[in-house]
């Protein structure tokens, strides 16, 4: 496959009392980005309900991997739901396997 884009996924423990945790035990984040830019092109996670997951996804789409200040704060400022540390622990996870993948020069194996 011969593309500019690549898919990473980040996993964080969800909160006790809310929908998701009693559906999984943990948030799946899964991004796909632009491997020379850092751009964010789609995303998706495990949140219980459509609304939850496109509204992440409108807060991710078009941000940089390399800027998860800017992603925390985006977050911060306009997601309420009791998943948001999570999701963004998520994402730092994501935004740290694409640094190795950079620094590596090469395909990224977690094996």
């Amino acid at each position: 496959m011969e593309t500019n884009e690549i898919l990473i996924t980040g996993y964080a423990k969800l909160p006790q009392g809310i929908t998701a945790k009693e559906l999984y035990s943990v948030i799946a984040v899964g991004l796909i980005v632009e491997k020379n830019s850092g751009v964010i092109i789609d995303s998706d996670c495990s949140l219980a309900t459509v609304l939850a997951k496109d509204f992440v996804g409108k807060i991710l789409v078009g941000t940089n991997i390399n800027d998860v200040e800017s992603i925390e704060k985006k977050f911060k400022k306009y997601y309420y739901g009791s998943a948001r540390k999570a999701i963004i622990s998520a994402v730092k996870t994501c935004a740290e396997k694409y640094k190795q993948i950079c620094e590596s020069g090469e395909d990224y194996n977690e094996d």
